[in-house]
């Protein structure tokens, strides 16, 4: 009763310091450190070498957590090898694979088994058990972190042949390593306990092997039978989460009956058999996005225990003795990143200039590796609790090293797409609305009353349908370039809208997003099918129907409010300005003597709209919305410019 009591305690101070790690991990990343980062420290501060919130005796306890989250780690792994995305690449991403993984892993553990004589725990080792724990360590080096990659590249919109390459190499790079990591746990199992390596140890190398992948099929075919069911998200979660760490229990029962019954142990690999069904539902099954938005879903949680857990059992005296070997490790694996991917890369005949930066895509490392690790740590007590800590100070290494790489290497190819600097204001606002149409036509009219200057671009075809008016600046391009743009001077736009079809104005958005950093941008959707694509790019969509259901709406809701926004009001306006004066930083609003008739409806700075309370401070760049008389917007106006 009491070894109960006790481990509610340990889970229920662990869950609270799990709590902070998730706020310590999301402040350490506005200063650019990785979350894992700041999950890692929180442990290490709550462990047992500095404040013993998490006693070194909770380990036991707490076991069961570092199991379910390499359950969750495995199955992310599989569902991260979608093969329809990587056929295109298939050539050049197997080929930097198998440099990559032959020439990491050979020579990190070779270095590794060098350098055994100056790390404490293995001086008075035998070469055996040092070419155990090498090869184990040697596997871990060939990890790599496709959540880190995929980050990246969202955040640059990369897209060409080289990131495709490079995410392709990063997902079957985790697969390959759990694959590795399995044979080689066998190996040093054998090495460990001395057992002869001869044609049978190798056919039961084969059958664990063969063994693990027939229980990750059963896996396989027992999730598709939850994800078909009736059952709601939270449920099929749960079970997913059950069945996950169900795997581990049962490659215990299965070695220690095996060990009890014959004179050798069966060893199936969890990490293999939950990789193994994550790949068949991604690949073979038609429950791959309910499987993908599941593992997404609870995979910040099961991180952030995983992590502050792997912190707080961190043997802190080793780290202290070993990190020049933590730094030699990490420099060695760049080395061998480098030649690994340089040749695998000349071999499937990719451009020089890419294979010579190509290393710096396949640095960062993260989950799978940190799993890895920590699977060492539970199968070889004796040591592999130190020698994790090694591991994982190399894995910080690589994880706070690997991103700024990354981005740069992806920069000098060319491939990024993020949005350009916006030019400085002019004092004249400028719109180019795109399609010669009956509505482009009256919004053109509207905005020239309001000051606006505005320019419609159309093609050839919208002139023949609609005739070009003289009391608006037109322009005919033949097609949508960048070159053919220049003619209506893009960087003074303050506002495009465009009318044309979806792909067209998809095109106009991100020509400006990318070369002109326009940041108000809209568009005339026929259908809402394409609406994330826009919203990705900043773009504010108008849906006719919707929208016309929209204005009823608040028509009925808020007929004063609806008709200010609509400029409908009796002499009355509402009006967005940017802060551009710099003798208004840092002012109070109480302190700005508006008109009195003018009223602060929202203040927007960084994508975050604050309270336009009295003791707000304006900063330069802030978005300021207006309401009030025309007149005496435009005095309010003149209040916040340059």
């Amino acid at each position: 009763m009491n070894s109960y009591l006790t481990a509610i305690t340990y889970v229920s101070g662990f869950a609270l310091i799990a709590l902070a790690s998730k706020q310590i991990g999301q402040f350490l990343r506005k200063i650019n450190l990785p979350l894992i980062t700041g999950f890692l420290i929180t442990g290490i501060i709550a462990g047992p070498f500095i404040l013993n919130l998490i006693p070194a005796e909770a380990v036991h306890s707490l076991r069961f957590i570092d199991e379910l989250a390499l359950a969750v780690i495995a199955f992310a792994a599989g569902n991260e090898l979608y093969l329809k995305e990587i056929r295109d690449r298939f050539k050049s991403i197997t080929w930097v694979t198998a440099g990559l993984v032959s020439v990491t892993f050979t020579f990190t553990s070779l270095a590794i088994l060098f350098l055994s004589n100056y790390i404490p725990f293995m001086q008075d080792m035998s070469m055996g058990i040092k070419i155990a724990v090498s090869i184990l360590g040697g596997a871990v080096m060939v990890a790599r972190s496709p959540s880190s990659a995929i980050a990246i590249v969202n955040e640059l919109r990369a897209k060409g042949p080289f990131t495709k390459t490079a995410l392709g190499v990063t997902m079957i790079s985790d697969v390959v390593v759990i694959l590795l990591f399995g044979l080689n746990s066998s190996v040093a199992d054998a090495l460990v306990t001395g057992l002869n390596f001869d044609l049978g140890f190798i056919g039961l190398l084969l059958f664990e092997l063969i063994l693990s992948i027939g229980i990750g099929y059963v896996l396989f075919k027992i999730i598709q039978i939850i994800l078909s069911s009736n059952f709601i998200r939270i449920i099929k979660s749960t079970l997913l989460l059950l069945f996950g760490y169900g795997v581990f229990p049962l490659s215990l029962a299965i070695r220690n009956f095996t060990h009890n019954q014959w004179s050798f142990e069966l060893i199936v690999e969890p990490l293999l058999i939950c990789m193994f069904a994550g790949f068949m539902i991604t690949n073979y099954s038609s429950q791959r996005e309910q499987f993908s938005r599941i593992i997404h879903d609870v995979s910040p949680a099961i991180y952030i225990l995983f992590f502050t857990l792997t912190g707080a059992f961190l043997s802190l005296d080793i780290l202290i003795k070993t990190w020049p070997i933590a730094v030699a490790l990490f420099s060695i694996r760049v080395f061998t990143i480098f030649i690994g991917a340089f040749f695998g890369g000349r071999f499937a005949g990719d451009p020089p200039s890419q294979n010579k930066i190509a290393w710096m895509a396949y640095i960062t490392q993260a989950g799978v590796g940190l799993g890895l690790a920590k699977e060492i740590a539970l199968d070889f007590p004796v040591w592999g609790e130190s020698f994790a800590t090694i591991l994982i100070s190399v894995i910080v290494l690589n994880q706070l090293a690997g991103p700024p790489f990354f981005k740069w290497a992806i920069k000098k190819v060319g491939e990024s797409h993020i949005r350009a600097k916006a030019s400085e204001f002019d004092g004249q606002r400028d719109a180019i609305l795109f399609g010669l149409k009956a509505q482009s036509i009256s919004l053109a009219r509207q905005l020239i009353e309001h000051n606006w200057q505005v320019k419609i671009v159309c093609t050839q075809e919208d002139c023949e349908a609609q005739p070009i008016v003289t009391d608006i600046e037109t322009f005919i391009i033949d097609e949508i370039t960048l070159e053919h743009l220049e003619q209506v001077k893009p960087k003074n736009a303050d506002a495009i809208v465009s009318f044309f079809d979806n792909e067209k104005s998809y095109q106009i958005c991100e020509l400006f997003y990318e070369n002109f950093g326009t940041e108000n941008m809209v568009v005339r959707l026929k259908d809402r099918s394409d609406f994330e694509r826009f919203h990705k790019l900043g773009v504010k969509v108008v849906e006719p129907q919707t929208a016309v259901v929209s204005l009823l709406e608040h028509y009925v809701r808020s007929p004063v409010g609806t008709s200010l926004l609509l400029g409908m009001g009796e002499q009355q306006d509402m009006i967005d300005l940017v802060v551009r004066d710099p003798q208004i930083h840092d002012v109070p609003l109480k302190d700005i003597r508006l008109p009195l008739d003018v009223l602060v409806v929202s203040v927007q700075r960084d994508g975050h709209t604050l309270v336009s309370r009295g003791y707000l401070k304006f900063k330069l760049g802030d978005k300021v919305t207006l309401v009030g008389p025309m007149d005496k917007l435009e005095e309010a106006r003149l209040l916040f410019r340059k």
